[in-house]
């Protein structure tokens, strides 16, 4: 039987708000989501016997049950016990490019690989949406990974609205190596701060999730207003996490400094981006802020932004 490789792309935030709380725990959330080249590659191989093996080349990123392309591999086991039996297990192996607990949705994108990747392997023919509902059950980022391209994300990050491709602009990346930030740990002191600003009723809700679609951003995007989109760039946990980590704070003034369209942290971070209207201008970016800062735990990326999600090597 034949193997697969997978290209698996990084993607950034141009754009996150955060509404309120929602029934199930997650809190309720409006962002732009952006694919970029900046990717993994994932290589998923048949095995005879029925388990799951995970490797990857960088130290970090665990090979067990907590990696979410075993946890994606064990869904599809799960979800297709007679495929996994007639065509066994699957060794996943993951040449790790993205930057590993970044916001960057590296190990989404990796799981995402999975779920295609099982879907070719075990010839199940799934459809992208049936992909996607999959991908829902293991991170909210993960429905998203599989399409990739420019999208509108409501609800907790699951529920896609494709938006027209900017895959004519390019970015600069930059992150501490030996800095994580939290994810539960942003979400949940923007509650303790910003709590009293959520929205409650669910007619609000809606209203807030329709107020987004026909927003600045979306409508920059739309218009593919480049200047425009640097000046809207926009993410709620700037505001818990710069005060607290001011290193990634003096990273994003240093960006700014440079005449990029615009700057901002995505996600929950802590890596910082810059658009740029070229990729000779991001490299020259890179270079400048690199010297600026001196700081031999920093390390710079450039991409493009793309319009592709998972695709075959």
């Amino acid at each position: 039987m034949r193997s697969y490789s997978l290209i698996a792309p990084a993607k950034i935030n141009l754009y996150l708000e955060i509404i309120g709380d929602r029934p199930d725990g997650y809190h309720e959330l409006a962002m732009v989501l952006q694919s970029i080249s900046l990717a993994d590659k994932v290589d998923i191989r048949p095995i005879e016997i029925d388990t799951i093996f995970v490797q990857c080349n960088h130290a970090a990123v665990p090979n067990d049950q907590t990696n979410l392309a075993y946890r994606a591999a064990a869904l599809m086991a799960q979800q297709f016990p007679e495929a996994m039996a007639q065509y066994g297990g699957v060794e996943i192996t993951i040449d790790k490019q993205i930057p590993v607990a970044a916001g960057l949705a590296g190990g989404s994108t990796d799981a995402a690989a999975v779920l295609v990747g099982l879907d070719l392997l075990w010839k199940l023919g799934l459809t992208q949406g049936e992909l996607e509902d999959l991908a829902a059950q293991i991170g909210s980022d993960i429905p998203f990974c599989i399409k990739g391209g420019t999208a509108l994300a409501t609800g907790r990050g699951e529920v896609l609205s494709p938006l027209v491709n900017l895959d004519n602009l390019s970015v600069v990346l930059a992150k501490y190596r030996s800095l994580a930030i939290s994810t539960p740990w942003a979400y949940k002191t923007y509650r303790t701060q910003f709590g009293d600003t959520y929205v409650r009723k669910a007619e609000d809700l809606q209203s807030r999730r329709q107020r987004v679609h026909s927003g600045g951003i979306v409508s920059a995007i739309m218009q593919r207003d480049r200047a425009k989109i640097g000046q809207l760039l926009h993410n709620d946990l700037e505001k818990v996490a710069l005060p607290e980590y001011p290193e990634v704070l003096q990273l994003r003034e240093a960006f700014a400094s440079q005449n990029v369209l615009g700057t901002m942290m995505s996600g929950s971070g802590p890596t910082v981006f810059a658009l740029t209207e070229s990729e000779r201008q991001a490299l020259e970016v890179a270079e400048t802020v690199r010297n600026q800062l001196a700081n031999p735990d920093l390390d710079f990326w450039t991409a493009q932004l793309s319009s592709t999600g998972i695709t075959l090597a």
